[in-house]
C-alpha cells in the first residue's frame, strides 16, 4: 500500500506535465516561440524557470551529500552563495541588459549573442559546439542523481527509471519547447518549494536529528562544525563560487533572460528567484549537512551520491510525503534536463547548421531539426551517465568548461565597450583550456591511466572552474588594453542604448 501511494503521487505529477505540454504546445508556432517563448514570460514564470533549471537532483543528491560529508554545517554556505551570487546578483547584473539586447537584435541563443556583439562567425560556431558537447556531462550528472533516487528510494532498476525520465523530458521539449518548459517549470517550482519546506521539517524532527536541540548539539561537535584547514577552505570556497558564479556563463540560464516580457517583470524576477534559491538551495545543502547525525564516517557512511536518498529513506517519512519528496527531486531534475537539452540543441541547429551549413533553411525545418537534436542529446546524456562518474565531477567539468570559456566575454559584452573580438577570443580560449584539465584527466583515467597526478587533477573540477573564470576575465581586460584600436564602435553603440521594453 505504501509503494502504491508513492507511485500514485508520481503518476499525478507526470499526468500534470503531459496536460501542460498538450495545452501549451499548441501555442508554439515559430522557432522563436520554441526557443525563447516569444519573449512573453512574466516574472514568476521566468524566475521559477530559472530556479528549476539551476537546482536539480545534482544539487540535492550529489552536491548536498558531498558538501555535508566533507564540511558538515559549513556546507550551508554553498546554498547561501547560490542565492546571493547565483540568483540575486546574477539577476541584478545580467537580466535586464540581456533581455534588452536579445529583444532588439532578435537573439535566440548565446552563440548568436557572441556573433552580434563581436562580429565573429567563428566564435558563434565554436561556442555552439562547446555548448552542445560539454552540456552532455551536466545532463548526465542529472541522470546519475535520478539513478540514486531510483535505487535507494524506489527500489527499482535505475536503467528502467532513467529511460522513463528521458522519455518524459523528450515529450516536454517536443510538445513545444520553451513555453511548455517554462509553464511546466512553474508548476515544478511550486512543487519544489512545498517539497523542500516539508522535507526540512521532517528531517529536523526525525529521530536521528532530534529537532532544534539536536542541531545545536550537532553544531558543537567536530563532525557538525569541523575545524577546516587551508585546503578544505579552498575546496569549500571553490564549490561555493563555481556553483554560484558558474551560472553566469551557462546558456540554459542566460536563455531565461531572453524570454522575459519587459523591464517590470525583470525587476520582479530578482526578488522571486532569490527567495526560491534561498529556500531550495539553502534547504538542500542544510539537509545534506546533517548527514553525520545519521551515519558515521568509516562505519556506515554511504557513498557521497547515496547519502541524501538514504537519509530520506531512514527518516521514516510517511508514504505520501515520500512520494511528494520524490516528485520534488523529479521536478528539479526534469526541468533542468529540459533547459539543458533545449539550450544545447538550439545552439547546434540554429548556430551551426542554420548559420554555417544550410543558411537558407526554412524556419519550420529548423524547428524540426532542433527537436531531432534534442532527442540525440538526451540519448547521449543517458550513455555518458552510465560511465558511473561521480555527480560532482561531471557537473564541475561541464560548468567549468562552459562558464570558464564564456562568462567573461558575455558579462563584459554588456558593460565594457572596449572589449573586442581579439580580446574575447583570448578570454574564451584561456578559460577553455584551463577548465579542460580535470575533464581530460578523467578521460585518461577511463582509458586506464591510474597515475597519481591524473587521479588528483580529475577530482579538482570546481577549483579549475574558478581559476578558468577568473583567468578569462583578466585576459579579456589585458588584451583589450593592447587592442583598443580594433574595437568596433558601431557594434558597441548598438548594444548600449536603453532599457528593456515589451515587444
Amino acid at each position: 500500500m505504501d509503494n502504491l501511494s508513492v507511485w500514485i503521487t508520481i503518476a499525478v505529477y507526470i499526468a500534470a506535465l503531459v496536460v501542460i505540454g498538450i495545452v501549451t504546445g499548441k501555442k508554439s508556432k515559430s522557432v522563436a516561440d520554441f526557443t525563447v517563448g516569444g519573449r512573453k514570460a512574466g516574472a514568476w514564470l521566468s524566475a521559477l524557470s530559472y530556479g528549476t533549471a539551476y537546482f536539480s537532483a545534482v544539487m540535492f543528491v550529489g552536491y548536498a551529500g558531498k558538501t555535508g560529508l566533507s564540511f558538515g554545517l559549513w556546507g550551508i554556505l554553498a546554498g547561501i552563495g547560490n542565492a546571493v551570487f547565483g540568483s540575486l546578483l546574477a539577476w541584478i547584473v545580467l537580466a535586464r541588459k540581456t533581455r534588452d539586447v536579445s529583444a532588439r537584435l532578435k537573439i535566440q541563443t548565446m552563440p548568436q549573442f557572441f556573433e552580434a556583439r563581436y562580429g565573429s562567425v567563428g566564435m558563434r560556431t565554436f561556442s555552439a559546439a562547446v555548448i552542445f558537447v560539454f552540456l552532455i556531462p551536466y545532463s548526465a550528472s542529472v541522470y546519475s542523481g535520478l539513478a540514486s533516487i531510483a535505487k535507494n528510494l524506489l527500489g527499482i532498476d535505475d536503467a528502467v527509471f532513467l529511460i522513463i525520465i528521458a522519455v518524459l523530458a523528450m515529450l516536454i521539449i517536443l510538445f513545444g519547447g520553451y513555453l511548455v518548459q517554462a509553464r511546466a517549470d512553474f508548476v515544478q517550482g511550486l512543487v519544489m518549494m512545498v517539497g523542500v519546506t516539508l522535507l526540512i521539517v521532517c528531517v529536523v524532527r526525525s529521530r536521528q536529528v532530534g529537532g532544534l536541540q539536536g542541531i545545536m548539539e550537532y553544531a558543537k561537535t567536530d563532525a557538525g562544525l569541523p575545524k577546516l584547514n587551508g585546503s578544505q577552505w579552498v575546496g569549500l570556497m571553490a564549490t561555493v563560487l563555481m556553483t554560484s558564479f558558474g551560472t553566469w556563463g551557462l546558456p540554459q540560464m542566460i536563455s531565461k533572460y531572453f524570454g522575459i516580457k519587459d523591464d517590470r517583470q525583470a525587476k520582479r524576477g530578482i526578488i522571486i528567484s532569490t527567495f526560491f534559491a534561498f529556500l531550495v538551495a539553502g534547504g538542500g545543502y542544510f539537509i545534506g549537512s546533517l548527514c553525520h547525525r545519521f551515519y558515521t564516517v568509516g562505519k556506515d557512511m554511504p557513498a557521497a551520491d547515496d547519502i541524501v536518498p538514504l537519509m530520506l529513506k531512514d527518516s521514516a517519512l510517511p508514504a505520501i510525503l515520500l512520494g511528494v519528496i520524490i516528485v520534488l527531486l523529479l521536478s528539479a531534475s526534469v526541468s533542468t534536463l529540459c533547459s539543458v537539452t533545449l539550450s544545447a540543441s538550439s545552439a547546434l541547429s540554429i548556430d551551426i547548421v542554420g548559420n554555417r551549413i544550410k543558411k537558407d533553411m526554412p524556419e519550420k525545418k529548423k524547428g524540426v531539426l532542433t527537436k531531432v537534436f534534442c532527442v540525440l542529446f538526451i540519448i547521449l546524456s543517458y550513455v555518458v551517465a552510465n560511465t558511473k562518474t561521480p555527480i560532482l565531477d561531471m557537473m564541475s567539468y561541464s560548468w567549468g568548461i562552459i562558464s570558464g570559456s564564456f562568462l567573461a566575454p558575455y558579462l563584459l559584452a554588456l558593460y565594457y565597450k572596449k572589449l573586442n573580438k581579439i580580446s574575447a577570443w583570448a578570454g574564451i580560449l584561456t578559460g577553455f583550456f584551463i577548465a579542460l584539465v580535470p575533464a581530460t584527466c578523467k578521460v585518461l583515467n577511463l582509458c586506464g591511466n591510474e597515475n597519481e597526478t591524473v587521479l588528483k587533477l580529475m577530482s579538482q573540477g570546481p577549483l579549475y572552474a574558478c581559476i578558468a573564470m577568473i583567468a578569462s576575465l583578466l585576459v579579456c581586460f589585458v588584451f583589450s588594453v593592447f587592442t583598443q584600436k580594433l574595437t568596433d564602435k558601431k557594434v558597441n553603440d548598438f548594444f548600449y542604448n536603453g532599457t528593456v521594453e515589451a515587444e
